[in-house]
C-alpha cells in the first residue's frame, strides 16, 4: 500500500483525555437504569475516537441507579449512602466495558474499592500502562471515599493520568447563563475561565474539581454527549462546546 493510500489519523486538539459522563446519560428516555442502545452508541463513539489515536479514560456517574446525596436526604447515613452510589458507578462501568468489548474494543474497569472478582483494583501505573497499550480505561467507585462526587473523582483521575483535557459530556451542548431547558433566553458561553465558573457559581462541576483542574492546568470542555459525532468534534478542537481554561 502506498503512502497516499494509507488512511491518515484524524487531527486532534487533545491526545489523552478523560471523558466524564453522568449516570443519567445512560438512561435514555427511561426513568431508571441503563438503556443498552444509548450505552452502545456512546461506546461506539469512544471506540472510534480510540481507533483514531486518542487515549481515553472514562468516569461514569451512578445517578441512574442510586445517588448518595439523595439517599442521605431520605434518612440514610451519608457515608453508607455514598458507598451505595459508588457501587452504582461500578455497575455502569461494567455495562460500558461490555458495550465497548462487544464492538471489538478493549476496555478495563479499575475500581477504587477493591472487588477483584469483577474488575481490577485502581493502581495508577497499571492504568497508565493500559492506556499506553491502547485500551480504554474506565474508573469506577469514585475516589473510594464518601463525601466526594464523581466530578471530583474525574478531576483527580485526569490529573493522575496526565490528561490534556477533561471532557464533560452533558445533556446540553455547553455551559449556559441559565438552564436552557427552562429559560429560552439563556445563552451559551464559548469560553470561561476557572475563576469565572467559581465566582458565578455556574454548577459545571464541584468547586473542588474546578480548583483541581485549575491547579494542574487541565482545560474542561463541556459538550453534549447526545450529539452524534460530538466526541470526535471536541477531540479535533471543533464543534459546539464550552471550554474552561485560564
Amino acid at each position: 500500500m502506498s503512502l497516499a493510500e494509507r488512511s491518515e489519523p484524524a487531527p486532534r486538539a487533545y491526545k489523552r483525555v478523560l471523558l466524564k459522563i453522568s449516570g443519567e446519560a445512560l438512561m435514555g428516555d427511561a426513568q431508571y437504569g441503563i438503556d443498552t442502545a444509548v450505552c452502545d452508541r456512546i461506546a461506539q463513539e469512544v471506540l472510534e475516537a480510540a481507533k483514531n489515536g486518542a487515549e481515553i479514560c472514562l468516569v461514569i456517574g451512578g445517578g441512574n441507579i442510586f445517588r448518595g446525596v439523595q439517599g442521605a436526604t431520605k434518612g440514610m447515613e451519608r457515608a453508607s449512602a455514598d458507598y451505595m452510589g459508588m457501587l452504582a458507578t461500578v455497575m455502569n462501568a461494567l455495562a460500558m466495558q461490555n458495550a465497548i468489548e462487544g464492538l471489538g474494543g478493549q476496555a478495563r474497569v479499575l475500581s477504587a474499592i477493591p472487588m477483584v472478582t469483577v474488575c481490577e483494583p485502581y493502581i495508577r501505573r497499571r492504568a497508565l500502562r493500559h492506556m499506553e497499550k491502547g485500551r480504554i480505561v474506565i474508573f469506577a467507585a469514585g475516589t473510594g471515599n464518601p463525601f466526594f462526587t464523581t466530578d471530583t473523582a474525574a478531576a483527580l483521575r485526569a490529573a493522575e493520568m496526565g490528561c490534556d483535557a477533561l471532557l464533560k459530556g452533558t445533556q446540553v451542548d455547553g455551559v449556559y447563563t441559565a438552564d436552557p431547558k427552562k429559560d429560552p433566553s439563556a445563552t451559551r458561553y464559548d469560553t470561561l475561565s476557572y475563576h469565572e465558573v467559581l465566582a458565578r457559581d455556574l454548577k459545571v462541576m464541584d468547586a473542588s474539581a474546578i480548583s483541581l483542574m485549575r491547579d494542574n492546568g487541565i482545560p474542561i470542555v463541556v459538550f453534549s454527549i447526545h450529539k452524534r459525532g460530538g466526541l470526535a468534534d471536541v477531540l479535533a478542537g471543533r464543534g459546539v462546546c464550552t471550554t474552561i481554561t485560564d
